[in-house]
This record gives structure tokens, sequence and C-alpha cells, in this order.
């Protein structure tokens, strides 16, 4: 059994002053997401972890019902460019 007490989760006492949205105050002080340079952040152990959780619960519903499963990546890096999007 591992204990929550062993991982190192790099928490924050206070928001970053560059964060505006109340979201992203939050995943940053709790550990989720580390920014490594303008607009460029990675997910850390904790965000890593619920996004593969996400992932496979999203995966399961389409297996229910039939579909095709989808990658998230793919979607977020078609999202702002329309020509990655296909015909």
């Amino acid at each position: 059994m591992h204990r929550w007490s062993s991982l190192f989760i790099p928490t924050l006492r206070e928001a970053p002053a560059d964060a505006e949205v109340a979201s992203h105050k939050f995943l940053v002080r709790a550990g989720y997401i580390r920014q490594l340079a303008a607009g460029i952040y990675s997910y850390l152990f904790l965000g890593q972890r619920s996004f593969n959780k996400i992932t496979a619960i999203v995966r399961e519903e389409m297996d229910k019902i039939a579909q095709d499963s989808i990658c998230p990546h793919c979607i977020r890096e078609s999202f702002g460019n329309p020509a990655a999007a296909g015909p």
C-alpha cells in the first residue's frame, strides 16, 4: 500500500500572481499542474492521474455504446487549428 504522505506533491499556499481564472489558481495551488513557460503547462502526478482516470471513463462509456474511442490529445491539438481537423 502506498501512502499519500510519502508522495511529493508540491502545493502552494498562495495563488500565482499571473493566475486570473479560479480553476487555474486551484489547479496550480493543489499541485495538479505546473507552468513551464509562458502558456506551457505540464501535468504533475495528481494531474496526470486524474487525466488518465477521466480518459478511462470516457473510453468505457464509448465502448458501451460501441463507438470508436477518441484521443483527447488529438482533440486538444486540433481544436485551435481548423486545418488539423481533417476534411
